[in-house]
């Protein structure tokens, strides 16, 4: 069975595992105040061109996410997110279970715009019992997305100016961030985001890491004290710097922006078979996400050799699924499943 339902079957890239090992007896200090979590964090600042960002390492995304919106938010306060977006359908309500609500907005792409955002904002003040409901102030973007579309730079600074104009915090998921810089056609670099928003963070358990996230964070609220709700969040790891090494393993020569392009070079491999085949997509994007639509009948072959994931029912025939390539998929596999798609459409004249 080849694995196509994720990007993180696979455990970690080499260079994070040389370098884990060539350290593994050192002794430093734990909780991400050891040298290498100074290193990778200057590391990434010089990347982002934010000499005054707070980056702090935390072990996961669902992690991540609660943490920062815990951090940014009063008790009744929300979060303004996509339908799709990954702590509305994705994460077991924790962002609830912290006390906060995830407001959600109609998408058809993932993605948000900054006229909903001022929408939202407006129904809120304009409601007689504004109130009794609770109050938007921080917008949640991933880039990319759940369905792997990517903001524009002036989709972001549309959606900065709107959130600056509300005194919204902007926080964006980097949880593929390496297949969304690294996409054909993406025009955002990380120094963007840094610039545009309050926090974001930059994913590695997706993109080469064993786990781990990079958290960063620009405004001065959301700095001070943060490392107290990593710690009550359960976020803070003991050896911490387990973390710090992995990204400098994964930043100091370019590895991590190589590795997400050759996932996105076999995804473009795959989108161009289905293409072929006359097969279309839930939606177009340039990630290692793809989405298309096949009949039932056709999966359920697929299904025999090949692992994805289900997203939704199209008709009664048909259905829209997930493949997914990695920093680590195999390029022989890719020409196998293309093989395997392009026969299985052949035979099956009417998709």
């Amino acid at each position: 069975m080849l694995q196509f339902n994720c990007d993180y079957n696979e455990g970690a890239h080499p260079k994070v595992l040389e370098k884990l090992v060539a350290t593994n007896l050192e002794q430093t200090v734990g909780y991400g105040e050891d040298p290498y979590c100074q290193a990778a964090a200057e590391l990434l600042r010089g990347l982002c061109h934010a000499p005054e960002a707070a980056v702090h390492f935390l072990v996961g995304g669902t992690q991540a996410n609660l943490t920062v919106i815990s951090a940014a938010l009063r008790t009744y306060q929300g979060v303004l997110a996509a339908e799709s977006a990954h702590i509305h359908v994705h994460e077991t309500g924790s962002i609830e279970a912290c006390g906060h609500k995830v407001l959600a907005l109609p998408s058809g792409d993932g993605k948000l715009t900054a006229g909903q955002i001022e929408d939202a904002c407006r129904a809120h003040v304009e409601n007689e019992s504004f109130e009794h409901t609770v109050q938007p102030k921080m917008v949640y973007l991933s880039h990319p997305t759940e369905l792997g579309t990517l903001y524009t730079l002036a989709e972001l600074e549309a959606i900065s100016s709107a959130c600056r104009r509300w005194g919204l915090y902007l926080y964006v998921d980097g949880a593929r961030l390496g297949y969304g810089l690294t996409a054909r056609g993406n025009n955002v670099t990380m120094a963007d985001l840094a610039r545009l928003t309050d926090a974001f963070y930059i994913g590695g358990t997706k993109v080469g890491a064993l786990f781990g996230e990079a958290v960063v964070l620009t405004h001065p609220d959301l700095k001070r004290d943060f490392r107290y709700v990593i710690k009550q969040r359960g976020g803070m790891l003991a050896k911490g710097r387990l973390l710090g090494l992995q990204f400098l393993a994964l930043f100091e020569d370019g590895t991590y922006e190589e590795i997400a392009a050759h996932a996105n070079r076999l995804a473009d491999r795959l989108r161009e078979t289905f293409r072929a085949a006359g097969v279309p997509f839930l939606v177009e994007n340039t990630t290692n996400q793809l989405f298309p639509i096949l009949p039932d009948r056709v999966l359920a072959e697929l299904a025999r050799s090949y692992s994805f994931s289900y997203q939704q029912r199209v008709d009664e025939a048909h259905s829209a699924v997930r493949f997914c390539t990695s920093w680590a998929t195999d390029p022989a596999a890719v020409e196998q499943l293309c093989g395997d798609i392009r026969r299985l459409c052949a035979t099956n004249q009417n998709l």
